[in-house]
């Protein structure tokens, strides 16, 4: 497909961008501000694609027209070297055709990853527990920050439920595909039979609100301090470090008692709350999607069975797309890439056929 027509316009945009970047009035609108700058990166990222797809092209039939040269060593060198160079025209056009596509604007946002244990007790809050360090693994190996955010453990050593804060670069591109049931079909260690149970565990992953996406009134909320209800000692039990928050006109509540401050307390569960109203505003929006692209990328409904860990044979499927890997160590010891990039593949497929492309 030509693009000239597609990069000539991103082109004059980038242009007037550049300027908008460069006024230094733009952080009186903070908002504005980072609509430009997400729009300004995606642009360059575009632009640079560009740029290398055309360099590939051009190495490529430099290549193609030495390798029908007389000189035998010197056509083979030339040769030798097309497969890969036709291998790079190829992702770099996917990569390009997709970037090209109307962006997402919650891609380049942190995100809020909510683990809660479901059906089969123990066992759904130890894997509960094993998912949450897996995310947090993957973070390390994409260089993000991962926080604990809050948390219910369990008595068997689990959890159940969790909070992880993730933040870094395009963290909720590739984190979005985790929404949804995760079951898991293994042996317990307390089962004397060898008898295989099957568990659940839900994941939501939200993008993370800022202060300007919604509007918080005061008047709005119901604020409360309490004593915290987890482990710490004598100074959790005589102090009332734990918030909890009533949103009234929704009934989303929020509670905190992670940390000993009362004040850092109130501010993550703000910034909770913060999100999970952002969440439900997303929410509304979700009807001008296909049912296909809903699916993929995760709406948060904790009733979707998405993802089937089955640990005697070592198989992973993810059932919104058919894919299945029996690389279950890798994934649990972070490795999400191979299932991140199948569904990344799926839903762009089915936003470039939205798009007439």
């Amino acid at each position: 497909m030509d693009y000239s027509s597609l990069i000539a316009k991103r082109r004059d945009r980038f242009a007037e961008l550049e300027e908008a970047v460069g006024d230094p009035g733009l952080f009186a609108d903070p908002k504005r501000a980072t609509e430009l700058l997400r729009e300004h990166r995606k642009l360059k990222q575009s632009l640079d694609l560009w740029a290398k797809l055309q360099s590939t092209r051009r190495q490529l039939a430099d290549n193609q027209e030495l390798a029908k040269s007389e000189d035998a060593e010197f056509a083979a060198m030339a040769a030798e070297e097309i497969p890969g160079l036709e291998a790079g025209v190829t992702s770099l056009a996917d990569e390009l055709q997709y970037a090209l596509l109307p962006a997402d604007p919650n891609e380049d946002r942190d995100a809020l990853i909510e683990i809660r244990a479901g059906a089969g007790g123990d066992e759904a809050s130890l894997f509960a527990g094993e998912l949450m360090r897996a995310y947090q693994r993957y973070a390390d190996i994409r260089g993000w920050k991962c926080e604990h955010l809050e948390s219910s453990p369990s008595e068997v050593g689990g959890f159940k439920e969790v909070i992880l804060k993730v933040t870094g670069d395009e963290v909720f591109r590739h984190l979005k595909y985790e929404s949804g049931v995760h079951r898991v079909q293994r042996v317990p260690a307390t089962e004397t039979q060898g008898r295989v149970h099957t568990s659940t565990v839900t994941v939501a992953v939200l993008p993370e609100a800022e202060e300007v996406d919604v509007e918080i009134k005061q008047e709005d909320l119901r604020i409360e301090v309490c004593r915290s209800g987890g482990a710490g000692g004598q100074h959790v039990n005589r102090t009332e470090s734990a918030v909890q928050i009533f949103h009234l006109p929704t009934g989303i509540y929020v509670r905190c008692e992670e940390g000993r401050s009362q004040i850092k307390n109130r501010e993550i569960a703000m910034q909770i709350l913060r999100t999970k109203l952002y969440e439900q505003k997303l929410r509304s929006q979700q009807d001008a999607y296909s049912s296909h692209r809903r699916s993929l990328i995760g709406s948060g409904d904790r009733s979707e069975k998405i993802r089937t860990y089955n640990f005697p044979q070592s198989r992973i499927t993810d059932h919104r797309i058919g894919f299945t890997s029996h690389n279950l160590g890798a994934v649990m010891a972070g490795d999400f890439a191979e299932f991140t990039r199948e569904l990344q593949a799926a839903e762009m497929h089915d936003r470039l056929a939205e798009a007439g492309m």
